[in-house]
Order: C-alpha cells, then structure tokens, then sequence
C-alpha cells in the first residue's frame, strides 16, 4: 500500500463507501510478504512516503520477478529494481510472462542505469526542480540511475550532462536552471571538482556523488570521495561511490520535504 492509497481509503470511510471494519481490515494486512528467500516490504510507502527498491545485484531473475510480483500485487504501483544487468532484465521479463503476462507488459528496462522498472512512472508531485548534473560522458551511467530514481519518486528532473570543470563555460551557461533547483545531483569522477562549484552556485542542497570513472591515481572513485567529502562549498552533502540511487533518493526526498507543519 502506497501513501496516496492510504489516503484514499480513508477518504471513503469519511464519505460512508467504506465501512470502518473494511478499513481496518485492508491496513491491518501483514506489513511484509514472506517469500522465504525475501520478505518485501509492502507498507513502506505508508510509513515513509516511499515504496520499496529491489537492489537487484546478487539476486537471480527469479527473486526479482518474484519480489516484483509481491509489491504489485499489495498495491505498489510503482517498482524500482536497480543494478540489473540487460541479460538479467531479460530473465525476469520471461520469468514473470510465464507467471502473469499482465505484469510482464508493465516492465520497462533502462539500458544506462542498468535498472527495471514495473509500472509507469509517476506523475511529478515534488515541490519543485531535481537538477542531476554529470560532469562526463563516462558517468552517465551514475547520473541516470540518480535521475530515473528520484523520477520513479515523484520529482520533475532537468538534466545537465557533459558540463565538467574541463569546460567550466557549459556548468555557466546553465546558471538560470541551477538557481531554480530544489536539490542538485552533481556527479562526477577524476578530480570530482563540480560538487563543489556547483555548490557555489546554488541556494540548495547539492548532494555530491563521486563515480569510480578515472585514471590510475583515482583508486577507483577514492579521490573524487575525499575531494567531495572535503568541499569548501556549504550545503553539500555526500553518498558512497557510484551510489546515484542514494543521491536521487535523497535529492528527492528534498524535493518533498514539506514546507509548513
């Protein structure tokens, strides 16, 4: 059950349609599924605002399909499996078209960010502008795993991509974007610079993420960490390496934070 659905079921027992014992049946369900090998979530997104995410590394296409399947079927609408390789995201596909071929059609594959998607993505219900920022080519893979996170969260997203401190011109030249952000992704690898230029430029929280992308010297991300974790630039806030789903989670959870109590 999702918050929005919560929301409504008590809306009908305000207006008489549902009586309160229906009520108290549909959220007193178990508040996870035991599968044995997992046991999903299902009321996360009542208790905090969002849905579960199937980290899919280590899991086999069985698991994912079935964990998938279980979220769907306790009225998650919209799920999130991240790092799932093309050949991986094929197995489930034919997994779940052999166990419901209505929700094998909903399953969508995002080749980048190496992540499938159940469901449609929400429409945009955040406060305001996620900006995910890269600062190259070779990080996209980090940046899209952001964008397409706090996307399937409910925030609108503009990305700037290719606008590393190599050309500091192209970061400059979206100044106008950056100023109207309620959060911003910066990603990057080498040096991992642009957090904290961009946290100069902008009267929102920055999340830094550095990405393993580098020469030798870079121990895989290790310097672009300390660079961002070592950032003059106030408001800017660090997750681990490669870790774009932590950045656009956080980055959008910003986006929702609510404005009055």
């Amino acid at each position: 059950m999702e918050r929005s659905e919560l929301r409504q079921l008590m809306e009908r027992v305000a207006a008489g349609s549902t009586s309160i014992d229906d009520a108290v049946a549909q959220v007193s369900m178990a508040p996870f599924d035991d599968l044995g090998y997992a046991k999903p979530d299902v009321h996360r997104g009542v208790r905090t605002g969002a849905s579960e995410v199937i980290y899919g590394a280590g899991k086999t296409a069985e698991q994912i399909a079935g964990i998938m399947t279980a979220l769907a079927k306790h009225g998650q609408r919209h799920v999130l499996a991240t790092r799932v390789d093309a050949n991986k995201a094929h197995d489930v596909v034919v997994t779940l078209q052999k166990q419901d071929s209505a929700l094998s059609d909903q399953l969508a594959y995002y080749d980048t960010p190496r992540a499938l998607v159940l469901g449609s993505r929400p429409d945009p219900d955040g406060n305001g502008l996620v900006v995910v920022a890269c600062a190259g080519t070779s990080d996209l893979y980090c940046a899209e795993e952001a964008a397409l996170t706090a996307e399937m969260m409910g925030s609108r997203i503009t990305r700037l991509y290719d606008v590393g401190v190599a050309g500091l011109h192209r970061l400059l030249a979206y100044g106008e974007v950056l100023q109207r952000a309620s959060a911003v992704v910066a990603v990057a690898g080498m040096e991992g610079a642009l957090a904290s230029v961009i946290g100069g430029l902008c009267a929102c929280p920055v999340i830094a993420c550095p990405t393993s992308v580098g020469y030798g010297a870079s121990f895989g991300g290790v310097a672009a960490l300390l660079a961002m974790l070592n950032s003059c630039s106030s408001g800017t806030s660090v997750v681990n390496i490669d870790n774009g789903f932590g950045a656009g989670f956080q980055a959008a959870l910003i986006d929702h934070a609510k404005t009055s109590v």
